[in-house]
């Protein structure tokens, strides 16, 4: 009798740890992985300035108004090098030419709207991402609104702008070098930042 209740204590105990072990691992998992997902936004941070909540894909929809380029250095289909670390995996990447358009780009500066630090000197945004963007191009100090959703907090923040420059815009599509993610109809490159393939 009293092994039949020495061996249901011991049961009870073990059973016990077992539970309190798993619930333990259970509860310090999130925490880790919070860690872990902190730790990974703060090194993007670090390695990308300001971009580190830029969305790397899109859509592939683009203003209705915006100029097709009519024989763009890189037509659509083609590939080139991209020359800009506008994020963390982009420089030096392979970029397929999804679109060639005929713009005015702006390097902006503006607080988002969701809070948070300004964004100074994001490229880039074009003029038909602008409210009331009329015929002629805004100039370095203009305030603006933006009505781009490259950045969490940017579609409809007030921004100032830096630098305003007419030139052909493209958007791409390339793998991440970092984390061979495929990016989507990334917007936007401007021609200076593209290159040949050797």
């Amino acid at each position: 009798m009293k092994n039949k209740k020495f061996l249901s204590l011991v049961a009870t105990l073990v059973m016990a740890f077992v539970l309190s072990a798993c619930g333990g691992k259970d509860e310090a998992e999130p925490a880790n992985n919070k860690n872990a997902e902190t730790e990974t936004n703060k090194n993007m941070e670090d390695h990308s300035g300001s971009h580190g909540q830029m969305n790397h894909s899109s859509s592939g929809e683009v203003p209705e108004d915006l100029a097709v380029a009519e024989n763009p250095t890189y037509p659509v289909g083609s590939e080139a090098v991209i020359n800009a670390n506008h994020m963390p995996g982009m420089d030096k990447a392979v970029a397929t030419i999804d679109g060639a358009f005929d713009t005015t780009v702006y390097s902006v500066t503006y607080t988002p709207t969701t809070g948070g630090e300004k964004v100074e000197d994001h490229k880039w945004v074009i003029h038909e991402e602008l409210e009331g963007a009329g015929d002629q191009p805004f100039q370095p100090g203009d305030e603006v609104v933006l009505n781009a959703d490259h950045m969490e907090g940017m579609n409809g923040a007030t921004a100032v702008i830096d630098s305003a420059k007419q030139t052909t815009v493209y958007m791409v599509s390339y793998t991440d070098t970092e984390t061979e993610d495929e990016v989507k109809n990334h917007k936007w490159v401007i021609e200076s930042e593209l290159s040949p393939i050797k």
